[in-house]
């Protein structure tokens, strides 16, 4: 039986792991026999050697975003590489460069006229809305000039922000346009991921810039409810009074009676 049949189902890969040591102990007997030639043309000895193949552009490019690594980036622009090419997993180079925090390789992408700014990975996320997570702000603001989105259907760039605390990307965005009460495929705003992940500071200044602290999502969670649920009791207990404060206003407004032109002109008369 010939010895190749030890290694039956085997691919050419695995077969490339075997040893020479290993080929010649398996083919020992048709050694002996004279037929050692025979034996270790069978066996394919020649994928010991070492693959000299080069890896392809785009795979390069790749290691180059993760790597930070601008030079060959710039390099591979410069011969034609696509700047709006994905991954295996469908992710754009500019969103890579966002998630790895590559700041080089993410401002020189985005400052590429072909790039996509708003183009999506397959969870739909963009290049914003990863810088705003990682609270990259100078990157978020170069996409911001360079003609970014602030705003887009579902999750925004503010949820991101808000979910990590990011207040100097939260206030970045604002200042320009983003919707403060955006909401996501469920109705989550970016004030209750504030409030779910504990940060006080964020969730302050949303409500210092108008979020509605009385909005529910699907679910019918209120801000309040998600810092709850996530044992953020001091943010609960502030946004509890926050909410009694302007309840207790609105019913002063609305025990008011209503305002005549004789009365008001009484009003004005006595207060002098």
């Amino acid at each position: 039986m010939s010895c190749m049949n030890n290694f039956a189902g085997f691919s050419n890969v695995i077969r490339s792991s075997f040893t020479v040591a290993r080929v010649l102990h398996c083919c020992s007997a048709r050694w002996l026999a004279g037929a050692w030639l025979t034996c270790v043309l069978t066996m394919g000895i020649g994928a010991t050697i070492p693959s000299t193949a080069q890896a392809s552009p785009a795979d390069t490019m790749i290691k180059a975003v993760k790597f930070d690594d601008v030079d060959a980036v710039r390099k591979l622009l410069a011969a034609g590489i696509d700047p709006n090419l994905v991954d295996a997993s469908g992710m754009p180079m500019l969103v890579l460069a966002a998630r790895e925090k590559s700041e080089k390789v993410a401002a020189l992408l985005a400052d590429q006229p072909k790039t996509d700014l708003g183009k999506l990975d397959r969870a739909g996320e963009n290049a914003m809305m990863l810088a705003a997570l990682n609270g990259e702000t100078e990157l978020v603001k170069q996409l911001i000039e360079k003609g970014g989105a602030v705003n887009k259907s579902g999750w925004t760039p503010l949820h991101y922000a808000a979910t990590t605390g990011q207040d100097e990307v939260v206030k970045l965005l604002i200042d320009h346009s983003a919707y403060i009460d955006a909401a996501s495929p469920n109705g989550t705003t970016p004030l209750m991921m504030a409030a779910r992940g504990g940060h006080i500071t964020t969730v302050k200044l949303l409500l210092d810039e108008g979020a509605d602290l009385t909005l529910k999502n699907q679910l019918e969670l209120t801000a309040i409810d998600f810092a709850k649920q996530y044992n953020q009791k001091d943010i609960a207990d502030g946004l509890a009074a926050r909410l009694e404060k302007i309840q207790m206003q609105q019913r002063q407004k609305d025990s008011r009676p209503p305002a005549t032109a004789g009365g008001s002109a009484g009003n004005a008369g006595s207060a002098k």
